[in-house]
């Protein structure tokens, strides 16, 4: 089954529900079809969004009507996995790879893609092989393998978006 992210804006919210089903296999199986993800992840784009995060620190909130800023991104990757997460822009398209390579099941990267000019949607990475980066594309609910080559090149074609810009990484 496939869990596709409930409107347009809540791509990064969608990715960390799912993160959090990775990491959290208890709260995997109360996530199982598309109404309980939706709720999931439209409750979590609002606390991202907000001026406290999931576990009430303090944070800067952010427009919701434009996404998830990254910073929220990499605090809810903490927060779920233990480990410090840091948001690394991708100057080098070549060089992108190597903060991919940390991606695991239970330590996800978030990937914030988009075309030339802007980032516009985010993904989420859970490993990597010989294949290429196993990638939740929460616009589908489709979870590909997307090769180093098409990564490199900026050839993406997530959701219509080719280039990554941000890597939120563990550190």
């Amino acid at each position: 089954m496939s869990l596709r992210q409930p409107d347009r804006r809540s791509c990064g919210a969608a990715s960390l529900v799912m993160a959090r089903r990775l990491v959290r296999p208890r709260y995997a199986g109360l996530v199982t079809d598309q109404t309980v993800f939706a709720h999931e992840v439209s409750t979590l784009h609002r606390r991202l969004t907000s001026l406290s995060d999931t576990a009430g620190g303090w944070q800067v909130p952010w427009l919701r009507a434009i996404g998830t800023p990254p910073w929220a991104v990499a605090r809810e990757l903490r927060l779920l996995t233990g480990v410090s997460y840091a948001v690394r822009p991708v100057r080098l398209r070549r060089r992108v790879w190597r903060h991919l390579a940390a991606a695991v099941p239970d330590r996800p990267v978030a990937v914030f893609v988009g075309d030339r000019w802007l980032p516009r949607h985010v993904v989420l990475v859970t490993g990597l092989d010989d294949a290429g980066a196993t990638t939740y594309e929460p616009a589908s609910g489709l979870t590909p393998t997307v090769s180093r080559e098409r990564w490199e090149r900026g050839d993406l074609g997530l959701a219509g978006w080719d280039r990554p810009w941000l890597v939120v990484s563990p550190r």
